[in-house]
């Protein structure tokens, strides 16, 4: 076993740890400095003590200083009591255990931002605070801002679906009421399908084969990214019906495309500025036929 610390002499320091990286010992007890980008392969665990005391970014920092080659490798947070943690420990302590896979570095940041909070953006004589608005909110202003200096179009609509179908992330399978709004909030943020499926991949790698309301779910959000894209403010379930308004009529040959595709029976409404399609569903799921159609038309 040998020693590091930052009051020894680089000499020292780097006789100890060669010993280390070289195998004549098999245990290095360090301070944090470890954690100064020293690349050892062959370390394959490490066990941090007092992990509350760390910041997000020191912990992953440290972390990340085992499992760098084929070696399986294992990590271990020590603290006193999990009771005796505040809240802004807990929480730290929550993300590195949900955060674990490669490239997690940057959601690991969000997460400490949304921790500790962004302050003022600008300087000390700025007023206003993310906070006050949420986090995500604020991103979404900031991003619609720059879009409009920019002279880019915003899209300040939210696409509706009324399908009947459950649609929600249940208890039993993520217990924690902190997590399930924590992926109820990751869920929102997703613009595109590629994120929808790096999403769902991470939550059955995280906690198992989702439900089926799950899966419902991440349809209905599936859903609403071709809505946007479409410019179809509306779907719904109405009976033996599935409705779509329809901003954009040149999206109306393919409608008819999706009858004949689908062999189901469609029926028209054109409007001032909107027109109402109608697929008469008979035994199909709403839900299916839905995504269908909108995967045509895409």
């Amino acid at each position: 076993m040998e020693i590091i610390h930052g009051q020894m002499s680089p000499e020292v320091i780097e006789r100890n740890l060669y010993q280390f990286l070289t195998g004549k010992v098999n245990v290095l007890v360090c301070t944090p400095i470890i954690g100064s980008g020293i690349d050892i392969p062959t370390a394959n665990t490490i066990i941090i003590n007092r992990a509350d005391m760390f910041g997000l970014a020191d912990i992953y920092q440290l972390r990340g200083r085992v499992g760098r080659s084929e070696e399986e490798a294992y990590a271990y947070l020590l603290v006193p009591s999990l009771k005796a943690l505040t809240e802004e420990a807990k929480k730290r302590l929550k993300a590195l255990m949900q955060f674990v896979e490669l490239g997690s570095g940057f959601k690991l940041a969000l997460s400490d931002l949304k921790i500790r909070g962004a302050g003022q953006l600008l300087g000390v004589n700025q007023s206003g605070h993310i906070n006050s608005v949420g986090y995500e909110l604020y991103l979404e202003l900031l991003q619609n801002t720059i879009k409009a200096l920019k002279g880019e179009k915003i899209q300040d609509w939210e696409p509706e679906v009324n399908i009947k179908v459950p649609a929600y992330i249940p208890s039993d399978y993520i217990k924690e009421p902190e997590e399930r709004l924590s992926i109820y909030k990751e869920l929102v943020l997703i613009k595109s399908e590629e994120e929808l499926e790096e999403f769902l991949e991470e939550l059955a790698d995280r906690y198992g084969n989702y439900p089926e309301e799950v899966e419902n779910l991440a349809k209905i959000y599936q859903l609403k990214l071709f809505m946007k894209r479409l410019e179809i403010p509306l779907i719904e379930e109405k009976g033996k019906n599935l409705l779509f308004l329809v901003k954009n009529s040149e999206l109306l040959p393919g409608f008819r495309k999706v009858s004949s595709k689908l062999r189901l029976p469609i029926r028209v409404k054109e409007g001032q500025g909107i027109t109402k399609v109608i697929l008469v569903l008979e035994k199909a799921s709403p839900l299916e036929i839905a995504l269908q159609a909108l995967k045509i038309l895409s």
